[in-house]
């Protein structure tokens, strides 16, 4: 049993490692609640681009534009969206899961990487290092960024370099449940459901708007992706480090009982010695 001086010294540890968590833990909250509140407030202009994009691609026919027709048969690309840091929980695993099972699987075979973000990029560079064509790592998911990206990727599917781009990203539901999709970016699948629900008048030609709208596309589902994944790290962090903290205290607890029944055997090994003593005395 260790004796009271080394539990002293662990439950400072502890103790110190509480208050990391606890500050940790604020830390995030406070990062969180703006970075719901622009995931949230994205998802309407999205849903409404998608359905514009529908319309106009509706309008403008078939071989209207490439980002709409099957890609050359050539391997898919994978854009995954991960964390620079971690201390997440199972925030990056369960992404770089996803984008594993994919990999893997038939429609993978051969395909290319892009890493956004520390995590991700350490291990496909780990597992996969001839297939990571660009990475993007310790910077802000701004527009900016997205747009960097997306015109990588753009440029790839319309050289033919590759048959198709996938986005593995996190979806954001709550602070305490984030999940990771795979969606497919290019080419554009059409939509039935949204497909001649609204009549436009278009200025220019359909076929000229229809690929502005496609660049703009590809960018919002990009920067959308980036928006619901910081979301999601800033709300997985802050569940991982309230678990912490909660366990750090019930560890507190354990040690100092452990403490308390170290400090009273000494007591009563010191009483013991002491009865002794007297009684040898007065033998």
């Amino acid at each position: 049993m260790p004796n009271l001086k080394q539990t002293r010294k662990r439950i400072a540890s502890v103790r110190s490692t509480q208050q990391i968590t606890k500050a940790m833990k604020m830390v995030s909250a406070a990062k969180l609640r703006r970075a719901q509140e622009a995931a949230e407030k994205a998802r309407p202009y999205g849903t409404r681009l998608n359905e514009l994009l529908a319309s106009v691609a509706a309008s403008a026919g078939d071989g209207s534009h490439p980002f709409l027709e099957p890609g050359a048969a050539k391997p898919a690309e994978l854009v995954v969206v991960t964390s620079d840091r971690g201390l997440c929980g199972g925030y990056n695993t369960n992404l770089i899961k996803t984008a594993e099972i994919f990999l893997r699987s038939e429609a993978g075979q051969g395909a290319t990487v892009v890493a956004c973000g520390r995590r991700g990029d350490d291990y496909f560079r780990r597992h996969y290092p001839q297939r990571i064509t660009a990475h993007f790592i310790n910077q802000p998911y701004t527009l900016a960024l997205a747009r960097e990206v997306a015109a990588l990727v753009s440029k790839r599917f319309r050289e033919h370099e590759v048959g198709s781009v996938h986005l593995v990203s996190s979806k954001f539901r709550s602070a305490i449940s984030q999940f990771p999709v795979r969606e497919q970016l290019l080419p554009v699948e059409r939509s039935a459901e949204t497909e001649g629900n609204a009549e436009y008048l278009f200025e220019p030609e359909a076929a000229e708007l229809l690929g502005t709208l496609l660049e703009r596309y590809v960018d919002t589902k990009i920067f959308q992706a980036f928006l619901e994944s910081t979301a999601s790290e800033h709300g997985a962090r802050m569940t991982a480090m309230d678990s912490a903290t909660r366990n750090a205290s019930d560890m507190i607890e354990r040690l100092t009982l452990q403490m308390n029944r170290a400090r009273q055997a000494t007591i009563t090994t010191e009483l013991m010695e002491i009865v002794g003593g007297a009684e040898a005395l007065k033998g």
